[in-house]
């Protein structure tokens, strides 16, 4: 019996900026998987008739002029969609790609863009979750995809419609196992537990050994060479904590002013959110927007001892 064909579309869009509901799509390129075949591809600048932002001008290098020549995006928009057909997209952080198509669609058809989106990167820190960076330079790097340019629509989608059947397949290898599992998920979190708790005595073990190296360096103690050739030693170093209205003019005027200072980004989406804002500076707030991505989290709440008694 012949397989079934599966068709998947893998692809990128760069944009004029970061922002799915002001910024808008400047390039588009998409891959037609079939199996996990390339078999064809569609890409195409598109002139959005506002301005690039610098910040995403510098990952991406488009350029207002590259664009002054391109189609508009009610031209060419019909022609992604017809590109895209009804099958799956796969994107690495597929929610960004997903938020413009969609906000595209919704401005210029009336209608959302409802078509199943696919998140690598979701995948990527499910196979390796011990990796620090799960970005698409990662993953190629990981599935040894060649790649000599990076951050243009094409290059990306491309390298990432060759990683991807790999990467699916060990997603997959991986889920089929999490699956003969769910029925042990009783015991699985009761083991999780023990885990925990084995983690926070470890952690706690570790502050007891630091304790007993301190007292021994404070009393003059050499350092310590170990076996494999690790070797401990001890120093003590000042910290300052600093008045930020008096700082920052000066971290500015010497262009370390972004890298000194970490925003709370937790606060700050509260904030958009928050009844007791003004909606101007919301939207001043939601501009300077610079990256999306979306999380899922489980939490396991300690039971209520007060009930219990």
């Amino acid at each position: 019996m012949p397989r079934k064909k599966e068709v998947e579309i893998v692809l990128d869009v760069e944009t004029t900026g970061l922002d799915y509901t002001k910024e808008k799509i400047i390039e588009f390129a998409g891959v037609r998987l079939e199996n996990g075949k390339i078999v064809d591809s569609f890409e195409t600048l598109v002139n959005p008739h506002q301005k690039i932002r610098k910040s995403s001008m510098a990952i991406h290098g488009i350029t207002d002029e590259m664009l002054e020549s391109a189609p508009s995006e009610e031209e060419v928009f019909p022609k992604i969609l017809e590109f895209i057909g009804d099958n799956p997209i796969v994107a690495h952080n597929a929610i960004f790609d997903y938020s413009f198509i969609n906000k595209t669609s919704k401005r210029l058809l009336g209608k959302p863009f409802e078509n199943r989106y696919i998140d690598t990167q979701f995948m990527f820190k499910e196979v390796y979750p011990h990796l620090e960076s799960c970005g698409l330079d990662c993953l190629m790097d990981i599935f040894k995809v060649k790649y000599s340019t990076r951050h243009r629509a094409m290059a990306d989608a491309e390298g990432l419609a060759k990683a991807y059947p790999k990467l699916k397949k060990m997603y997959f290898e991986k889920y089929n196992w999490q699956l003969s599992q769910i029925e042990n998920v009783e015991y699985l979190f009761e083991r999780f537990l023990r885990l925990q708790s084995t983690i926070s005595i470890l952690q706690s073990e570790i502050q007891d050994l630091k304790s007993i190296f301190r007292i021994y360096f404070e009393k003059g103690g050499e350092p310590i060479t170990a076996n494999s050739g690790e070797t401990m030693a001890y120093n003590t170093k000042k910290s300052f904590a600093y008045d930020f209205q008096q700082v920052k003019d000066a971290l500015n005027e010497i262009g370390v002013l972004e890298k000194a200072v970490r925003l709370n980004n937790v606060f700050i989406d509260k904030l958009v959110l928050s009844s007791t804002v003004d909606d101007e500076i919301k939207d001043r707030i939601k501009s300077a927007r610079c990256e999306i991505s979306e999380n899922r989290v489980f939490n396991v709440i300690k039971p209520d001892k007060d009930k219990k008694q």
